[in-house]
């Protein structure tokens, strides 16, 4: 197995390099995809995880029983990791869809993680996309990005992207960077340097995911079914055993290479401005002291538009109270059905 992906990673290491840097979409219409069978080994589930389309296409379920997922057979260290997916619809809150890579069965305490989570809201409230980096075991300090959409998740599928190399790591919605992490001094050992799996799974966080834990999930609406297709690896895979990697020779830092273009880079900062939603750095409630990769202008536009606790002030938040009343309606007379 292992081997069939490092002559793929090989084969289309150039076309990646040359496609990348125009558009994100085009990479991953480029790149092949790999059958859950080639690429995949279910985690937990038992019938709740269905495979359709010759398994190109994964439905993860979640009922009153249990949820559902599966992890990549290889660990990687670097590259491009895509999955293109549609996300339950209707009262959704409490429900945990996560996309991510992590080696914290390998490395219990120094373990490094990626996250795409996607976290369910009630009827009539959209999804929202929360990202967050781990890094040697740096679970102590969360640093999650919170943010909506400009489409509805659940009307059709969308790609979901990580672009991981040694210096830098992107995050992507369909081709729009929506944030970047550059590994620093001040962050020191928090930056994820150590070969990671790659996961998808749906679950319930009722304690947490929608309000702070105020919604729960609902299984009168159950089953919960996300759906994955297009998946995506193409990274440098390495040994279980000794974790060696054809990324270790020189002609294989071809990820080192790559960044955002300037259209790229204004799309991030244009969806940045218009739908955060939540920054980490920004939670003096949560961090008196910011993480030491934050760097603050306190006296900034940007800063001056969230609030202590982190959270994005003015118009959203006005929306969000107009919203918080009308979904308590909703609420109310869901709980007659």
């Amino acid at each position: 197995m292992m081997g069939s992906l490092v002559l793929f990673f090989f084969g289309f290491s150039l076309l990646f390099i040359l496609c990348f840097a125009n558009a994100v979409t085009t990479v991953i219409d480029s790149l092949p995809t790999l059958s859950f069978q080639e690429g995949y080994t279910q985690l937990f589930g038992d019938g709740n995880l269905m495979l359709l389309r010759d398994g190109k296409r994964v439905h993860l379920s979640l009922d009153e029983r249990t949820g559902a997922g599966f992890a990549s057979q290889d660990l990687y260290l670097h590259g491009f990791f895509s999955a293109s997916i549609k996300l339950p619809s209707d009262y959704t809150a409490g429900v945990v869809v996560a996309f991510y890579m992590s080696n914290g069965d390998v490395f219990e305490k120094t373990h490094d993680e990626l996250d795409f989570e996607f976290l369910g809201n009630v009827r009539g409230r959209e999804w929202r996309v929360q990202t967050n980096v781990y890094g040697n075991g740096s679970t102590a300090v969360g640093r999650e990005e919170r943010c909506d959409l400009w489409f509805d998740p659940t009307e059709d599928f969308h790609h979901y992207s990580i672009l991981w190399n040694h210096d830098r790591i992107i995050f992507y919605v369909d081709d729009t960077p929506i944030r970047e992490i550059v590994r620093t001094e001040a962050a020191g050992g928090v930056f994820p340097a150590k070969p990671m799996s790659l996961y998808a799974t749906i679950w319930d966080g009722s304690n947490w995911a929608t309000s702070g834990g105020r919604y729960k999930v609902k299984y009168k609406y159950a089953p919960y079914v996300a759906e994955f297709s297009e998946l995506v690896l193409h990274g440098c895979a390495v040994d279980p055993i000794d974790h060696s990697s054809p990324c270790e020779r020189p002609e294989n830092a071809r990820y080192d290479t790559l960044t955002m273009s300037s259209d790229q880079r204004a799309r991030m900062t244009s969806f940045r401005r218009n739908h955060m939603q939540y920054f980490y750095c920004y939670d003096r409630d949560r961090y008196p002291t910011p993480p030491p990769e934050c760097s603050i202008d306190e006296s900034s536009k940007e800063r001056q538009s969230y609030g202590m606790d982190g959270v994005r002030l003015g118009d959203r938040r006005r929306r969000h109270r107009r919203n918080q009343r009308e979904r308590s309606r909703v609420v109310e007379a869901d709980a007659f059905l």
